[in-house]
């Protein structure tokens, strides 16, 4: 995977750079996976505006991602690796042996007609998911879920991958993409790898307008309003604002917001990196 710059006909491609698809394999979706998908314009059922900056957009279809693999011990066929814009990396399609079809995300290395197997027998190799008691130590994995069968929940991003640091009693101490270790219990499932399209970072919209095309509409800053709508409006001049923090008045930027007695602190060994 690669990005390559435009040369700067225009002033929108002068700073566009945008990711390859040399790794993609079929341009037309898998149609039993594939359903319409609408969009709210961040309104609710009664019209009111709930989510702001929300609006606009290139149509899209939703393809089903499989996260939870529970087809143990069956092996899968990639079949081909595809465009996904409801996400940042790159969806492979599967053929069971069995006849059923599914998506998961690509992960780095994976080639069409590379078999896939998921289960605690399956090898720990590229694509496979093992329950992480089964993985070995050192591992660089994905698609991890939080609890047996949930389905994944952590490291899904394009270029994204945890790794496997040691184990203790049913847990496995985890190294996220944040920073934060924590505790993972061994039933959990994880997929062997990193997730592909690892140079998406790398790429900049170049114009305002692409961000248009994915749905965002224009972010006002909090300095720039009145004091009557922010908590960091108002002042003469370019004011700062005070700390920042939220519309709402919820501290940002350093200062911590997590509930002090939430459940799962207790798994986390160390918090993520400021």
């Amino acid at each position: 995977m690669s990005v390559r710059k435009l040369n700067p006909t225009t002033p929108g491609q002068r700073h566009k750079i945008i990711g390859t698809f040399d790794t993609i394999t079929s341009g037309v979706p898998e149609k039993s996976l594939v359903f319409g998908s609408g969009k709210s314009g961040g309104r609710n059922n009664q019209g009111k505006m709930t989510m702001r900056y929300i609006g606009g957009g290139h149509k899209r279809k939703f393809r089903v991602i499989d996260f939870r693999r529970t087809k143990d011990g069956i092996p899968a066929v990639v079949k081909s690796i595809e465009y996904d814009p409801n996400r940042s990396a790159r969806i492979a399609l599967l053929y069971y042996v069995d006849g059923e079809k599914t998506y998961i995300l690509a992960p780095n290395g994976l080639q069409v007609g590379q078999t896939l197997l998921s289960g605690a027998d399956a090898a720990p190799e590229v694509g496979n998911a093992i329950p992480l008691e089964k993985i070995p130590l050192g591992t660089i994995v994905h698609n991890i879920e939080l609890r047996p069968g949930q389905g994944a929940a952590f490291v899904r991003s394009a270029g994204t991958f945890a790794q496997i640091t040691s184990r203790e009693d049913n847990y496995v101490i985890v190294k996220l993409p944040s920073g934060e270790t924590r505790k993972i219990l061994g039933k959990c499932k994880a997929t062997v790898g990193s997730v592909g399209n690892s140079d998406h970072s790398l790429e900049r919209s170049g114009k305002a307008g692409r961000s248009r095309w994915l749905g965002r509409r224009p972010r006002v800053r909090g300095v720039v309003m009145n004091p009557v709508d922010h908590p960091m409006g108002g002042g003469e001049g370019r004011s700062s604002g005070g700390h920042p923090r939220s519309r709402k008045g919820l501290l940002a930027k350093g200062k911590k917001t997590r509930a002090p007695k939430k459940h799962s602190s207790k798994y986390i060994i160390e918090r993520r990196k400021k």
